[in-house]
């Protein structure tokens, strides 16, 4: 024989059912007439019925743990507006939730969203004080061999982690000299074009990026031939040389946050006729100090024209507290890497990489190296 069932007792909402008509106060909202709509039947005021006696007092359960107000719910509403047509200023239906809605976030973890208060998406590398974050097409960067950030580390990774640790050391040495201004910032350039120095300038940016200490700013300075924005997929806009032109503009304003960590570019700008006297002078060193002082940390790259080619490299020397010489291993004479450094003669720090070096087997070659599993598969 199954134990008996306690008997429930009718909830505060079933109670007040028993003597309250709910139906009898629903509004029938009159939606307003939509073009080439069916106008909608005509629906009856619904008329109020007759009250029926209020249920009498139900006893507790003896059973139950706690008691239950049982008295009668007085059923007369307050206030209560005559049954009516409802207006709508909204012409479309009622009752529409029109929230607004983002694709972009709706498939993305609520714990993986910042919060206004929350400090590690307000760290360093996201910086407040830039208006909004260029996306670096990653993609591109693979499609032309070109260092990933977040893919694993290739052999073009391991090479530019040995030329930008020099230029670390560098760095160090010149703070320690005094010079701490131009020990920030490093020019990248070439003898002569198709040598590969903005397919380094960009590599080199992407590699100090990675550094924890270091905030790294790559200016577009190749007044002739800009294309750094080109090869990070970004689109161009105003830069260095308008800063230079307009006194009235700052350049931090100018300044482009990437979804990169620790990386910002600084477009070139609108060329003129006279770019190599802007960038000679006296508010260029001003606009260099202005990008220093904004971040302690910051190491700023310029990618300047080929030295033979154009002026402003040797211009930008002078700012400069080390240079980077891209030499192309299987085109660039001896001859005019001599001319192009005696022309850099404004740094005393010059140093060479060369790129584009054919594989020789057995030769120095960066690959895998790291931990393998416990029989040596990998």
């Amino acid at each position: 024989m199954k134990p008996t069932r306690p008997r429930r007792e009718p909830s505060l909402l079933e109670r007040a059912a028993n003597v309250y008509d709910f139906q009898s106060y629903v509004r029938v909202p009159e939606v307003r007439d939509v073009p080439g709509a069916p106008a909608p039947a005509p629906t009856p005021l619904a008329e109020e019925p007759e009250r029926t006696p209020p249920a009498p007092p139900v006893e507790a359960a003896p059973n139950d743990a706690l008691p239950v107000d049982a008295s009668p719910i007085d059923a007369s509403p307050i206030d209560a507006a005559p049954p009516g047509p409802v207006e709508y200023d909204d012409p479309e239906p009622p009752f529409v939730d029109h929230a607004p809605f983002d694709p972009s976030l709706s498939g993305i973890p609520a714990e993986f969203l910042a919060q206004p208060g929350d400090d590690e998406f307000l760290a360093t590398e996201y910086s407040p004080g830039f208006s909004d974050v260029a996306m670096v097409d990653r993609a591109m960067l693979a499609e032309n061999g070109m260092i990933v950030p977040g893919a694993p580390i290739g052999p073009l990774a391991e090479e530019f982690r040995l030329v930008k640790r020099q230029l670390i050391i560098t760095s160090q040495r010149l703070v320690e000299g005094g010079d701490e201004d131009k020990a920030r910032v490093v020019l990248v350039c070439s003898a002569r074009p198709q040598d590969g120095k903005t397919f380094c300038s960009v590599n080199l940016a992407l590699s100090l990026a990675a550094e924890r200490d270091t905030e790294v700013l790559l200016i577009d300075a190749d007044v002739a031939k800009p294309d750094v924005l080109g090869r990070l997929g970004l689109n161009e806009g105003p830069g260095l040389l308008d800063a230079l032109v307009d006194g009235s503009i700052d350049v931090e304003s100018l300044v482009m946050r990437t979804d990169v960590p620790h990386l910002a570019v600084l477009p070139c700008g609108t060329r003129t006729a006279n770019d190599t006297e802007l960038l000679a002078s006296a508010r260029t060193r001003a606009v260099v100090q202005r990008l220093l002082s904004a971040n302690p940390r910051r190491l700023v790259i310029f990618d300047s024209p080929p030295v033979l080619a154009a002026s402003p490299a040797s211009v930008l020397a002078m700012l400069a507290g080390q240079v980077m010489m891209v030499v192309r291993a299987d085109r660039t004479p001896e001859s005019e890497v001599g001319a192009a450094i005696a022309l850099l003669d404004a740094c005393d720090h010059i140093q060479l990489v060369l790129n584009s070096v054919a594989f020789v087997p057995g030769s120095r070659r960066f690959g895998y190296y790291g931990k393998y599993g416990k029989d040596g598969a990998p």
